[in-house]
Parts: C-alpha cells; sequence; structure tokens
C-alpha cells in the first residue's frame, strides 16, 4: 500500500550532505511506490537554483540529478514561497518546476503525509 511521504529539507545546500540525503530518500521511497512530496524550506531553496555546480567545492554534483525526479515519478516538489521571497528568487532562477507554498500550504501539505523526514 502506498503512503504519502514528505521529505523537508531546511539546510543550505553546501552545509553537509542534507540535500543529498533528501534526494536519495526522495528516490528510494519512489522506487518503493510511495507517494512522494519534496519541500524546500530556509536556505535549502538555494539547491533548486539554477548555475550550482558542487563539482567546484571538490564535491560530487548532486545538482544534476535533480533534474531526474520526473523519471522517478518524484513530481511533486514544493519550495517555500517565503525562502524564496527571502533570497530574492522566483521560480524561473529554479533548475525545475516546483511550486510555492505560503505557510498555511505547508501546513496542509503537512497534514496530508503518512510520515514526515526532516533534514
Amino acid at each position: 500500500m502506498s503512503e504519502n511521504i514528505l521529505v523537508i529539507n531546511h539546510t543550505a545546500p553546501f552545509d553537509g550532505a542534507h540535500i543529498r540525503e533528501g534526494l536519495d530518500m526522495a528516490l528510494i521511497f519512489a522506487a518503493l511506490d510511495q507517494n512522494i512530496s519534496w519541500l524546500f524550506k530556509g536556505p535549502a531553496v538555494l539547491a533548486l537554483k539554477q548555475g550550482n555546480n558542487a563539482s567546484t567545492l571538490g564535491i560530487k554534483n548532486y545538482f544534476k540529478q535533480l533534474k531526474t525526479l520526473e523519471i522517478y515519478d518524484v513530481e511533486q516538489v514544493y519550495v517555500c514561497a517565503e525562502a524564496m521571497k527571502r533570497f530574492a528568487l522566483t521560480p524561473d532562477d529554479l533548475n525545475i518546476d516546483a511550486q510555492l507554498l505560503s505557510v498555511d500550504e505547508q501546513q496542509v501539505l503537512l497534514s496530508q503525509q503518512s510520515k514526515v523526514v526532516s533534514l
């Protein structure tokens, strides 16, 4: 039976491996036929900014893999509207399609989940 699972990332893209771990979790849960949503909050929204290149820091460039989410049926990607505003980003600045959610909409999303993984 498929469950609704939400992965939430809060940390900046180069602050440890949290975004990479979120990507791995989303893909693993999707491979297990779970209904996956992924929410980027706070500085984590910067992980979706076009032009990111982790290889310049000497780490594996996982940003390209974000574009493969749809292949794995991870189509419900969300970003915090307030964080986008704080970092002066628009949806056009992102390297994948993501839906902006207000704080109230994020609460609704949370209430619809069977499980939540927060990184």
